[in-house]
């Protein structure tokens, strides 16, 4: 693969692995994002033999197909995230979540570029067991207008991959934890991180602390990204990402050990799943694909970041 084209390359995961690219691993790195969150510091002291070209743009401008050309590689990482939040703008969560991912796969299709996916775990919505790639999609029960907005991309994705060959793979990504230089913290692990580090009660959902949620350490995610790369794994396949699946409790706990003195406030929201559920990853796993993240140290990493306030 000589060429790679990031969307959203100055965020969470997106700013690990542009910091994690290796000399000659690629030819040119083109790098797309809008700064609407202002993550200049992704661009800091990125990795020396790389020849890297950053684009500060929207995917939804009407001319960012010039981008792709001689593209071999698209991860598409641009999108609303914020899966609590999403219910206040659905309208614009459909737009670059679905519509902008459609024409993203459209492009792809036309230059020829291979298409990563992430997609979320948060597909499942309400389950009861231990659930997988393999549950129907009358099965699914996405809670917000977050994980709608990618589950209906992942359908055009299967439809559009099928019908035009478009060489594409879909992951199942769990609540990513873990630091990196363009990190947020409005998800579970890093927000209870964030709460507790300036001392103020973390907020939890009423129903969460003893459920079940997956997990996925940043650094799993990096190198899985890489793994799918090396193997060429485009098989139109999805595949759920997923390095531990913990109760809200276990989380808080983990904390403690460094924080000692956390207050909890419960708090109601319009996300209320009501059953624990885990996600399998052993599809991934079949692959070669070994996990090696660590909660614990995630979450300690994290903490030292923010040590000193």
């Amino acid at each position: 693969m000589k060429n790679l084209l990031i969307t959203g390359a100055l965020g969470h995961i997106g700013s690990k692995l542009i910091h994690s690219l290796k000399p000659r691993q690629f030819k040119k790195v083109v790098l797309i994002d809008n700064l609407s969150s202002q993550r200049y510091a992704s661009l800091f002291n990125l990795p020396k033999g790389i020849k890297y070209h950053f684009f500060e743009k929207d995917i939804c401008a009407p001319d960012i197909d010039k981008y792709f050309n001689g593209i071999d590689v698209v991860i598409h990482l641009a999108a609303i995230t914020d899966a609590a939040s999403s219910f206040k703008y659905p309208k614009r969560v459909e737009k670059v979540n679905f519509l902008d991912t459609k024409n993203i796969a459209k492009i792809c299709h036309k230059n020829k570029c291979r298409l990563f996916f992430p997609s979320t775990t948060s597909v499942y919505g309400v389950q009861q067991e231990v659930i997988d790639e393999n549950c129907p999609l009358k099965s699914l029960k996405p809670q917000s207008p977050y994980a709608k907005s990618k589950l209906k991309a992942e359908q055009y994705l299967i439809e559009f991959g099928k019908k035009n060959n478009l060489k594409f793979i879909i992951c199942r990504m769990g609540t990513i934890f873990g630091p990196s230089i363009g990190m947020r913290f409005h998800t579970a692990v890093n927000k209870f991180i964030w709460q507790a580090c300036l001392g103020i009660p973390i907020t939890v959902w009423q129903t969460a602390m003893y459920q079940k949620r997956p997990y996925l350490d940043l650094n799993d995610a990096i190198s899985a990204t890489f793994f799918i790369l090396k193997k060429n794994l485009f098989d139109g396949e999805i595949y759920n990402l997923v390095t531990v699946n913990s109760t809200v409790a276990e989380i808080i706990t983990i904390i403690k050990k460094s924080i000692p003195n956390i207050k909890i406030n419960y708090v109601k929201n319009r996300i209320m799943n009501q059953l624990s559920y885990t996600v399998s990853a052993e599809k991934f796993k079949k692959q070669g694909y070994k996990f090696s993240g660590n909660v614990k140290e995630g979450i300690k990493q994290t903490i030292k970041m923010l040590k000193n306030i």
